[in-house]
């Protein structure tokens, strides 16, 4: 199993809206983490695409492609790239750049995005939110297959035997498909031949295995070749040495995010009764100490037999000291005897 990290790079704000640290002092923090993760031996980092004030990344491929220069082996994604806002050639373009400045060790995953914003910030329908993603999905993985593309559709200027440069020092750049659980999104990702990575933010994790299942039997049946078609497995999470720290030192910045997010989507507010029962064995969150992580991600894979998982840090803003430490405990201690385990 691959285990990485992913990160939304959340950055403190005040109740205005405003940077409560300086966007340099956070990029800079990242790239130590970045370059952490790939010192001790994870096998990917995955960055967020995100126009809101609270989170700084608005083009992960430039931080990427920073990233790629500083580090040697670890793979580099983003987490999501928002597609149905973005040109899919340009896109191609940006990671093919990241992909030749790492070596080839990019990769991309294409989602719907958390948040609306993209869409009125360069200039889409809403209400066309899935066939824009559809369509650029489809134009996206067309680019890999050569250099000249003749290609037409509703939401982009037709390309009539027309170069895309650079080409990636990849083959393909992996494509991976973020869904949220919905029977449709596994059907289109395994329709499509690409991998899923799948969202487990809140819940028991078992009730999403009919979705893994469902992505698995449906490319069973058009005859997709089951070693390209990993699964991932994304969930929140915080390490420490002490489970009970663990907690309690994630509990108020989760709180503060998942309340503030709560209040624009109409959730329930956060309480740390139920927070608490979602760091239990069988609960979404991986917060915990170094051997319960361990114990739950062995968990979920009697559930999905998944091939990747990825764990999100940074929900709330944490201290740069403890997101080291907390990188450095996934990926000395839990790391091993997971990879020991699934030999």
């Amino acid at each position: 199993m691959e285990l990485g990290i992913y990160s939304f790079v959340e950055i403190p704000i005040d109740a205005d809206g405003k940077p409560l640290m300086s966007g340099e002092g956070r990029i800079r923090n990242l790239m130590e983490e970045i370059e952490l993760a790939d010192q001790l031996g994870l096998d990917f980092f995955g960055l967020g695409e995100h126009h809101r004030p609270e989170y700084i990344v608005s083009s992960p491929a430039v931080v990427l492609a920073a990233a790629a220069v500083k580090t040697k082996r670890i793979k580099l994604s983003s987490a999501v790239t928002v597609i149905s806002s973005d040109d899919p050639v340009r896109v191609y373009q940006d990671f093919a750049t990241v992909d030749l400045l790492s070596n080839g060790r990019a990769e991309i995953m294409a989602g719907r995005g958390s948040f609306i914003e993209s869409f009125p910030l360069f200039g889409y329908d809403l209400e066309e939110y899935d066939d824009l993603f559809q369509e650029k999905l489809q134009l996206l993985m067309k680019l890999q297959e050569s250099e000249k593309i003749t290609w037409s559709g509703r939401h982009r200027a037709e390309l009539k035997n027309l170069g895309v440069y650079p080409r990636s020092a990849q083959k393909k750049i992996p494509i991976w498909i973020a869904v949220g659980g919905t029977p449709q999104s596994a059907v289109r990702a395994a329709v499509l031949g690409l991998p899923m990575a799948l969202a487990i933010i809140g819940g028991e994790p078992d009730r999403f295995t009919p979705f893994v299942n469902l992505y698995r039997s449906t490319g069973k049946n058009i005859k997709r070749d089951p070693s390209s078609m990993p699964v991932s497995i994304n969930s929140h999470g915080y390490i420490a040495e002490d489970a009970q720290q663990a907690r309690d030192e994630y509990y108020p910045p989760y709180a503060e995010v998942m309340g503030r997010i709560g209040k624009e989507r109409n959730w329930p507010p956060p309480s740390r009764a139920r927070f608490d029962a979602e760091c239990d064995p069988h609960g979404a969150l991986f917060v915990g100490s170094p051997q319960q992580i361990i114990d739950k991600i062995m968990y979920e894979y009697e559930l999905f037999r998944h091939q990747r998982f990825g764990i999100q840090f940074s929900v709330g803003t944490l201290p740069h000291a403890k997101m080291l430490k907390t990188i450095e405990l996934f990926a000395t201690k839990v790391a091993p005897v997971i990879r020991k385990e699934l030999l």
